[in-house]
């Protein structure tokens, strides 16, 4: 069901070793190509555009692309009990970790006379992509717009594929999370025509969207298909963007003492999400990968989305990792840069100290990478494919920007006059030189 990569016994550079290690095959360049007209048909028609490809894609065709405010906030008296409390403990506790994520403004006193500030200053306005294929992500919207809000974000709109089951508006705990959050922008598009829609804004078509469906937006965040991935590569410029997501993964560094249910279980969790998600387990432990093995020919047969998980399991990207040591191991998953990773070692905490590349890290065997998904308090929008080498999970920092003050006197600009015409007259731009001896 998952294949097996023996590391032991052997040393290997940085670059053999990412050679051996499963990656899922993502085209974004084809997929570029093939988003590309839409993105240019949605800038040129708007809601029409929208609309066609909705019935397209979609296989329903609006009514409304921007629902009506009283349809969202009708949603949350649908909503069952249980999922509410659910989704307001969760909103709770995101909120509490992203409004200790906002960064300090300061201001460095250089000289008598002279300071620079950094204050950081949210952005104006922002568009966030809940995916809803294969799952609807209502956990996706909270991640989204609590960051954003504790940003201090005036302006958010949320987009989410319209749903054949609901009449062609979004999923209803979609919407119906929506309302707990205080969002009434709602748009039912999805796939690459959002990502257009909110890079560019969107022209009305009917009398129901007013002269302008949407406005653009400045920064576009959240997770969605290969499809949605292409779409913000071609928009990133125009607006700001999270990241480039692609397929979702899970490594586990375990050892001997994992409980190999747990391991099997968090396995399948993973793979469930698509048939090209990954599932790694890196360990030195030979008896802990024969039980795993075991535990997800049974899990994988008896979860609901069994040929998925199964598919997913199968693929290239997913593999059981045999290394020498923990060591070794440690290795392995620095050089991955799990989207997840999660530890599951005697003395777990030390060792996650020593993890340097993954999205998010889950210490101990109570902190499944499920638990992250919905309610531990952190981010679940995460970097995929490797990017969490060089770039963060969504939090706070994806919505501000620093932006640096510079406030000085007459007699510290003096000071540091005939420096400021060396350097100038140095790299040959003497005019730069000439506007500070212009104040003197």
């Amino acid at each position: 069901m998952i294949t097996r990569i023996d590391l032991r016994g052997r040393t290997l550079s940085r670059r053999e070793l990412l050679a051996e290690l499963p990656r899922a095959e993502v085209d974004v360049e084809h997929a570029a190509d093939v988003v590309a007209p839409i993105l240019a048909d949605v800038q040129a028609r708007g809601a029409a555009a929208l609309r066609d490809l909705a019935e397209r894609f979609d296989g329903v065709r609006p009514q409304h692309v921007r629902v009506p405010a009283e349809l969202v906030q009708a949603a949350v008296g649908a909503l069952d009990p249980q999922v509410r409390a659910a989704l307001e403990e969760t909103i709770r506790r995101v909120r509490q970790v992203h409004r200790a994520q906002r960064p300090a403004d300061f201001t460095v006193r250089v000289a008598p006379g002279a300071q620079v500030r950094q204050r950081w200053i949210p952005v104006r306005r922002v568009g966030l992509y809940v995916p809803g294929g294969l799952a609807v992500y209502p956990s996706s919207v909270v991640m989204n717009v609590v960051a954003a809000q504790e940003a201090g974000v005036g302006a958010l709109a949320v987009t989410s594929p319209p749903q054949q089951a609901n009449g062609g508006l979004p999923d209803a705990v979609v919407l119906a999370t929506c309302a707990l959050l205080g969002v009434d922008e709602v748009y039912a598009a999805g796939g690459a025509q959002a990502i257009a829609m909110l890079a560019y804004g969107a022209a009305g078509s009917e009398p129901v969207d007013g002269d302008t469906l949407c406005e653009p937006v400045d920064v576009i965040t959240g997770p969605g298909n290969v499809f949605v991935t292409a779409a913000k590569r071609l928009v990133r410029g125009v607006v700001g963007i999270d990241s480039e997501a692609g397929p979702t993964e899970i490594a586990i560094l375990a050892d001997g003492t994992a409980n190999p249910d747990h391991v099997a279980a968090d396995l399948v969790s993973q793979a469930e999400h698509d048939p090209l998600a990954a599932s790694v387990l890196v360990t030195p432990s030979v008896e802990l990968v024969g039980a795993v093995e075991a535990k997800l020919v049974d899990r994988a047969a008896a979860t609901r989305h069994s040929a998925r998980v199964q598919t997913s399991l199968a693929g290239r990207q997913s593999a059981i990792v045999l290394v020498d040591d923990l060591e070794a191991g440690l290795a392995v998953v620095n050089a991955y840069g799990a989207e997840h990773l999660e530890i599951q070692t005697a003395d777990a905490a030390a060792v996650a100290e020593r993890v340097t590349s993954a999205g998010a890290i889950f210490v101990g065997p109570y902190s499944p990478v499920s638990l992250g998904d919905y309610m531990a308090g952190s981010n679940h929008v995460l970097p995929t494919g490797g990017c969490a080498h060089f770039t963060s999970g969504l939090g706070v920092h994806s919505f501000v920007r620093a932006v640096q003050v510079v406030e000085y006197d007459a007699d510290a600009l003096s000071a540091v006059a005939g420096r400021i015409v060396a350097l100038a007259d140095a790299e040959g731009l003497p005019a730069h030189g000439e506007a500070v001896q212009a104040r003197f």
